[in-house]
Order: structure tokens, then sequence, then C-alpha cells
């Protein structure tokens, strides 16, 4: 069910669940119409964890008590090693068939199968790594000081959880991400079941690297999609990356990929 005009059984049903969770739409009548779709964008709202765009998807209904699997449909079945390599125009095909299927491994493992995120996926790595394979970061004058020892502008980074020397260089950004910093490989070790603290060359591991991606996507999960549907790819990459970098690389790689899923 959409913003579209809709009728019959189906949106009546919805009606009036809405209406006794205490979001009434006006008459109970089985027309999808302006009044119902406020509903639906009030009673998402009052979540907090579902995306405001006033249609009734999975989640929402899932949420509502009308179905019981939530799960958005997959776009899973179309992300091969062709599609990819038009998307990642900067690629080789080999790591596209090494990297790609333990990606899928990690955003299966998190529910992120539908087409904004699988695409919010394959762009960030377009951003971050266009060589689709787990990588360290590279030194830069953003993380190293004139005639500094690699990665001391990290080591006492508080926001990053770093404690001094050898912060920096232990917690430099790894993997298709660039995770960076002792907090989160902390963090998102624990969400993914891998002592990445205590082993943080892990990240790199291309079957990890797949878990961290997905992993950190899905914390962000409401935030992206929320930014994705305004068409506000600066917001959506900002969401991952904190800031613009890699921004340009980012919307074209996800634009390509729109009418390929």
């Amino acid at each position: 069910m959409d913003g579209e005009l809709m009728k019959g059984d189906d949106v009546r049903a919805l009606q009036q669940a809405l209406t006794d969770k205490g979001f009434p739409c006006g008459k109970v009548d089985g027309v999808f119409g302006v009044g119902t779709e406020a509903a639906v964008r009030a009673f998402q709202a009052s979540e907090g964890d579902l995306l405001v765009d006033g249609e009734a998807g999975p989640r929402t209904l899932a949420r509502l008590g009308l179905i019981t699997d939530a799960s958005l449909p997959s776009v899973l079945g179309a992300v091969d090693t062709g599609v990819v390599a038009r998307i990642l125009t900067g690629a080789r095909i080999t790591n596209i068939e090494a990297n790609l299927p333990p990606l899928l491994d990690g955003l299966k493992h998190f529910g992120l199968t539908d087409k904004k995120m699988v695409l919010m996926a394959l762009a960030t790595i377009a951003a971050e790594t266009a060589g689709f394979k787990p990588i360290d970061e590279g030194i830069s004058r953003f993380n190293t000081s004139p005639r500094g020892h690699p990665f001391d502008l990290y080591d006492n980074r508080t926001d990053l959880g770093n404690r001094g020397v050898p912060d920096g260089a232990s917690f430099k950004g790894r993997g298709y991400i660039q995770l960076t910093g002792r907090h989160n490989y902390r963090e998102i070790g624990k969400q993914i079941g891998v002592d990445l603290e205590g082993n943080p060359d892990l990240a790199n591991d291309p079957q990890t690297a797949g878990l961290i991606l997905a992993c950190f996507l899905k914390n962000h999960e409401v935030r992206i999609k929320t930014a994705l549907l305004a068409r506000d790819f600066r917001r959506a990459r900002r969401a991952v990356n904190g800031g613009s970098h890699g921004l340009e690389a980012f919307t074209e790689a996800y634009k390509r990929g729109e009418p390929l899923l």
C-alpha cells in the first residue's frame, strides 16, 4: 500500500487499525486518501524507528498487527557480478567476485536486502574503497601531522574513544567502510560477535568487513532512508561518514544502480 489512491478491504483494515491505535484517518471507507496517508505518517513518527514516508509497507503493517512478516522486498536476486561492475565502475571483476558474496552475507544477516539499503551499501563502497576490497586507511594530512608518526592525529581523539599512542594506528580506518576509532571497533565488534578491539586487523577480513558495513548501515537505517527519500545524498552520506568525503562517487554509484535493481 502506498500514497496512491487505493481501495478495498486491505485499506479498510489499515484504517481501522490506525483508528484503534489512536490515529484516526476519517471515515473507514477503504480508500487510501490524504487522511489515511496523514494517519500513517503520524503512526510511523510515533513509533520512533519507522521510516516516516506515509506508505503502509511491511514494517508499518506488522507494527499495526496486520501482518506477521515485516521483511521488505528483496533485490538480492538481481545483484550479481555484472550488475555490480556497472555500479562500481572502478572495481576489478576479480575483486567483485571475491568480495560480493561476503557483502551480501552481511546484508542478509542484518535484513538489509531492500533496494535502498543494497544501493546504499554499494555506493558507500564506491566512496570509501572504490576497488571493492577491504583496505587500510592511507596516511594523509587529516590523520598524520607533518613529521609525525603515522596516524598521530588520531591518537588522542576522545570522540573516537582513543586513549593515546598507539591507538591512532591501531584503530585506523579498515574494511569496506573504513571503520575508525577504538569506540567503533569495540561497539561494532560486540554487535557482530567479533573481538575487533582486541584484533583490529580482522576488520579487513572480507566476511567480517561485510558484517561491519551492514551493521553500521543497520544502526543508521532510518536516518539513511529518510535522507534518500528526500534525494538528499549529502545527508545520506553524512550518516555513514560524518562528512561529505566521496560524495560525488557515492551519488553517481547510487544513481547508476537505481535502474539496474
